[in-house]
């Protein structure tokens, strides 16, 4: 158990303070059965491990092969790291602690996993924007493509989507930190989520559940809306056109959607019913965190191809500097 002493002490109880007198909080995580957790720990290392590669091969490939060095590779390359750090907050504790009797994570560990969680989380939707701006410009606009989509311009929307996750997520923690924990310390979930980890604070916390409601909704609403919208008009630009090129753009765009609707669908589910706890949660939580990062190369792999003849090369050029040694 985490450290509850000094539990009358009134500076925990009255106002907004940092005098919290838990140190540690309490994963319950997703089971509590030995043998389903030791089943859970070889899946989700295998899992955890393919998200990691596949993504890693991504970046690589984007990187080594001069064919793919064009905005929308550039961006995916992007997506993949974020995919990379999205699966890495959490999920190697969360694997640890499948072999631990006791699944505790320090005060600064658990805010920590709320910040990284947010930023990458917000990052990665306003990448997602970002992404269908690029397919928008190169449908809709491709005489200007390449001038409007230069190196600085995708440059500059990478940055936003980081700098709008950091921020995004500061704003969560600026005042979840000097809450006041003086007594319960027990998060039902493998890492530490935000708004179970709130539920835990020593006063009337209903404000602050409608701020971080009000402040993660806006942000996945205003990102949905835009892509709603771009993909719309893209959609509808290709039913006009009668080209060669419209089955490639179609299939460019299947892999896009598919992959927002496997960001975004969950999301509905957390914002119906954002502060009551189902069993679905957990699921959406190892969804988020594991599934999305590891179906996102697959996705954009087996739909491309042009980044699966890069692969190729890369992997012949690898065996044959083997061969050669």
């Amino acid at each position: 158990m985490g450290n509850t002493a000094n539990l009358s002490s009134p500076d925990s109880f009255n106002g907004w303070s940092n005098k919290s007198v838990v140190t540690e909080f309490i994963l319950l995580g997703l089971s509590s059965s030995r043998e389903l957790q030791l089943f859970l720990f070889f899946i989700f290392s295998v899992f955890y491990g393919a998200a990691v590669l596949g993504n890693s091969l991504i970046i690589l490939t984007v990187i080594t092969d001069s064919r793919l060095h064009s905005p929308m590779y550039f961006l995916l390359s992007n997506l993949s790291f974020i995919d990379v750090c999205q699966a890495t907050f959490a999920t190697p504790k969360m694997i640890s602690d499948f072999l631990s009797e006791h699944k505790t994570i320090t005060f600064k560990g658990c805010m920590s996993q709320i910040f990284f969680l947010h930023v990458f989380g917000g990052s990665e939707m306003v990448l997602l924007v970002a992404m269908a701006y690029d397919r928008y410009i190169a449908i809709c606009k491709p005489l200007h493509y390449m001038t409007i989509m230069s190196r600085r311009a995708c440059t500059v929307l990478v940055g936003v989507s980081w700098a709008v996750g950091i921020l995004h997520s500061a704003s969560h923690l600026v005042f979840t930190i000097d809450l006041p924990f003086c007594g319960p310390n027990k998060v039902d979930n493998f890492f530490c989520d935000l708004p179970l980890v709130i539920k835990l604070a020593c006063l009337d916390t209903y404000v602050l559940e409608i701020l971080v409601l009000t402040n993660s909704g806006l942000l996945s609403l205003i990102c949905f809306l835009l892509l709603l919208i771009s993909y719309t008009i893209i959609l509808a630009t290709v039913h006009r056109q009668a080209s060669g090129g419209t089955s490639r753009a179609l299939s460019t765009l299947s892999a896009h959607i598919t992959v927002v609707v496997l960001f975004f669908g969950p999301l509905i589910f957390i914002y119906i019913w954002p502060f009551e706890s189902f069993t679905i949660d957990k699921f959406i939580s190892v969804f988020f965190t594991v599934f999305t990062p590891l179906l996102n190369p697959m996705i954009y792999t087996l739909r491309n191809k042009d980044v699966k003849e890069a692969m190729k090369k890369l992997r012949n050029q690898h065996v044959g500097s083997k061969e050669a040694c």
